[in-house]
């Protein structure tokens, strides 16, 4: 058996600009970190006992007799394009739920994928890990995604990831002192807003708006400079970083009409009048995760007036997907 734990991750600016009809014209860039919230992936040969080939056990349980009768498509897709041939069964658990806005299905497939390769013994670098689960998702599965959650998921820590017009990515870690780092955790905040949603749905209505968006986009492309300087070069203060995330969640909404809805603008205005700085829906939009920014002092009247939903502390990761558990068995 081999169980691996991959981290969920939260996207500060330059989300967008990840999705490679943009980054193949134009270069994109993306501000994230992963956090100390995973999804755990089980994997064991399943012993030739069984009337099923296959054991998916995840929000729902599979027992099928051959991959194409699978139902979850990444693990489908991720079977079929390893040529997975012996019996296996799979378990899920993650400690966020799904559909989320944490990039919980890239660190699902990144997960998988590591998995699947751990059991059969072979080492797979971080980087070779992101480009495998950005294949599987975009050419595979063939998802509405962007680019920048399989390599926060593989890689972890705080960084810049740049993306090429080529193709190929650069992962460059946040350098700036431990208190900075501890300052800007202890200014964020996370909650959940109580509903999922489909986030290829609404990634799909934004890839076909980004021709229209151009002028929004670089300017959220230039967000991550801008962040980046308040955080290693002190131009400004932290609360700056704040108040650049209100910015860059008004240029967000306009991307599609689906990204936010009247319930998140609600929840995004309280937070605001309560003390917060700025904040972001996470991921493509639409539910899940909210973030917010705001002074340590003013957070216990944010969430007293936020106390109909779930708030969720978190800490910044830096390990990224690993192996947290080998056994050898005899099947």
């Amino acid at each position: 058996m081999i169980v691996t734990r991959t981290p969920f991750r939260i996207s500060f600016f330059g989300g967008g600009t990840d999705y490679p009809g943009w980054f193949a014209n134009h270069g994109g860039a993306v501000l994230s970190t992963t956090i100390d919230k995973y999804c755990y992936i089980s994997c064991r040969r399943l012993p030739p006992f069984f009337e099923h080939k296959h054991r998916l056990v995840y929000s729902s349980i599979e027992n099928v007799e051959s991959t194409d009768q699978i139902k979850h498509p990444a693990v489908k897709g991720i079977f079929n394009w390893l040529n997975v041939k012996e019996g296996l069964e799979v378990h899920h658990d993650g400690d966020l739920p799904a559909r989320s806005g944490l990039g919980s299905s890239s660190a699902f497939t990144v997960g998988l994928i590591k998995a699947l390769q751990g059991l059969e013994g072979k080492l797979i670098s971080k980087e070779q890990l992101a480009k495998d689960a950005i294949y599987v998702e975009q050419c595979v599965i063939k998802e509405n995604v962007g680019s920048q959650d399989q390599v926060a998921a593989a890689f972890g820590g705080f960084n810049r990831i740049d993306f090429n017009r080529n193709g190929s990515f650069d992962v460059q870690p946040i350098l700036t002192s431990p208190d900075t780092v501890n300052s800007l955790n202890n200014h964020l905040m996370l909650f959940f807003t109580g509903f999922s949603r489909i986030a290829s749905e609404i990634a799909d209505s934004k890839i076909k708006n980004l021709k229209n968006r151009e002028q929004e986009l670089m300017k959220m492309y230039s967000m991550v400079d801008e962040s980046i300087n308040i955080l290693q070069k002190g131009v400004g203060s932290i609360e700056d970083f704040g108040m650049l995330l209100d910015e860059s969640w008004q240029y967000k909404k306009s991307l599609s009409s689906k990204v936010s809805t009247p319930e998140i603008d609600e929840i995004y205005d309280i937070a605001m009048k309560a003390g917060a700085l700025g904040g972001k829906i996470l991921g493509a939009g639409g539910g899940g995760f909210i973030l917010f920014f705001a002074k340590p002092e003013v957070q216990p009247y944010i969430k007293n007036k936020l106390s109909h939903l779930i708030h969720v502390p978190f800490k910044f990761e830096d390990a990224g997907s690993r192996v947290v558990l080998y056994q050898p068995n005899g099947f």
